[in-house]
C-alpha cells in the first residue's frame, strides 16, 4: 500500500508518497512526472511517522538550515542505472552544483564502462522521484546551462537561490529540455 500526504512549501504544494516505512516520492505541485514512479492508487494518510519527519526536514531545509539527507529514510523506485545516479546526486553537497557530464564519468567509472552519455544521465536525473531531498536541481549543463528540472527552470533557480549557489556564470537556455 502507498500512503501520500500534502506539504505546504514556500514553492507551492508538495506530495510526499511512502511506502509506510520510507519516503517513496516527493513531487512539486504541477511537477513533470508528477507521481510515474507509483504503480498502486495512493491513500492519504497525515500521520505516519516518516512523514512527520519528512516534513521536518522539509521546515529545516526551507528555513535555510542544511539538514543531513541521512535523516531520512528513503526507497525511490528505479532501476539500478536510475539508482546509482540518485546515489551521486545524494553526494553533492548544499550550495554546490555539479554537471550531467560529471555524474556520466562517475557512473562510467562506478559501472566499469569507458564511458556513459551524459543525455542517459539527464533522463534518471529528470525522472528522481524524491526532488528536493535527492538535490537533482544541484544538476547543470557543463556550460552552466539551467536545464533539465522537471520542475521547471523557476524552481529550479529558487531552491539554488534558496541554498545561495554562485549562478553568475549559469543562464537558461532559449531551447530547454524542462518543462
Amino acid at each position: 500500500m502507498i500512503y501520500k500526504t500534502e506539504y505546504n512549501s514556500p514553492l507551492g504544494k508538495i506530495t510526499l508518497a511512502s511506502d509506510g516505512k520510507a519516503i517513496i516520492g516527493l513531487w512539486i505541485e504541477g511537477q513533470k512526472y508528477f507521481a510515474d514512479s507509483v504503480e498502486d492508487r495512493m491513500i492519504e494518510n497525515n500521520s505516519l511517522q516518516v512523514f512527520e519527519e519528512c516534513k521536518m526536514w522539509l521546515d529545516k531545509y526551507f528555513k535555510g538550515e542544511r539538514p543531513d539527507i541521512n535523516e531520512l529514510s528513503l526507497a525511490p523506485q528505479g532501476n539500478e542505472f536510475r539508482q546509482a545516479v540518485w546515489r551521486i546526486l545524494c553526494e553533492i553537497p548544499y550550495g554546490k552544483v555539479t554537471t550531467y557530464g560529471e555524474i556520466a564519468k562517475r557512473v562510467a567509472k562506478i559501472t566499469n564502462k569507458p564511458k556513459m552519455s551524459a543525455q542517459a544521465v539527464g533522463g534518471a536525473v529528470g525522472h528522481n522521484p524524491v526532488s528536493i531531498i535527492i538535490p537533482c536541481h544541484r544538476v547543470i549543463g557543463t556550460s552552466g546551462s539551467l536545464t533539465g528540472y522537471a520542475g521547471g527552470i523557476d524552481i529550479k533557480i529558487k531552491l539554488l537561490k534558496h541554498e545561495c549557489v554562485d549562478m553568475s556564470k549559469m543562464f537558461v537556455p532559449k531551447k530547454s529540455t524542462a518543462k
